[in-house]
């Protein structure tokens, strides 16, 4: 079983659907640990109402952002985890330590990638006229939202949508789905990361990433 632990910053909706996976024996793994750099965040309850040990590093009470990620690091490592999940840890990692866990990190970004790297997706989505919007989740590297793309999810943008609503349907209806598929092919040793790239079952995963359609079809592939 391997280990796994979740970076979150927020409400922790992508943490709560990771956990119910986790009960519902998805994936050849567990939560052992959630760490979160805001000592009042949701996710941080969401873990200790599900018995999983929390830490609280508040990065406002450090000097540099190499200080924080030193007690960061600290942290990561006392649960030895085989898998690392940032699931909205709202802080840009330094190379030092992306590389450090570099082929252990994932993160979910709210945009078709390589499509709309950074903030503002949903907006960038709609002023851009996209007919379809979503979410990849990627493995880490030092370029931000650069990494290897694993899988994403899509969803129409209708016509009256704003970036809220936008937002709200990729994250309910594709991200809390495709983020624990990507977990459990790495807890079944089915996805790595290899010379900067993501390899499912030993073939190379295109750049950008594979389509999710329902949780059926990827069960059977």
């Amino acid at each position: 079983m391997k280990r796994i632990i979740v970076l979150a910053s927020g409400s922790g909706t992508n943490l709560q659907a990771i956990i119910d996976a986790d009960q519902r024996n998805a994936f050849a793994g567990n939560v052992v640990g959630v760490i979160s750099n805001v000592p009042t965040a949701r996710c941080l309850t969401r873990a200790e109402e599900h018995g999983i040990k929390s830490v609280a590093i508040d990065h406002t009470q450090f000097g540099s952002r190499e200080e924080f990620e030193a007690q960061l690091s600290e942290a990561v490592d006392a649960f030895a985890p085989d898998l690392i999940i940032l699931a909205g840890f709202m802080r840009i990692l330094t190379p030092v330590f992306v590389d450090k866990y570099l082929g252990k990190l994932i993160n979910i970004h709210p945009s078709l990638l390589p499509k709309y790297p950074g903030l503002n997706t949903h907006q960038r989505a709609i002023d851009a006229g996209d007919e379809f919007a979503g979410a990849t989740v990627h493995y880490v590297t030092a370029e931000l939202d650069g990494g290897p793309p694993i899988i994403q999810g899509k969803t129409p943008i209708d016509p009256d949508m704003t970036a809220k609503s936008l937002a709200e349907r990729i994250l309910f209806d594709v991200e809390h789905h495709i983020f624990p598929v990507a977990v459990s092919w790495f807890c079944d040793n089915r996805l790595r990361y290899e010379n900067g790239r993501a390899l499912l079952d030993n073939k190379v995963i295109d750049n950008s990433g594979i389509l999710w359609k329902t949780s059926e079809q990827v069960s059977q592939s």
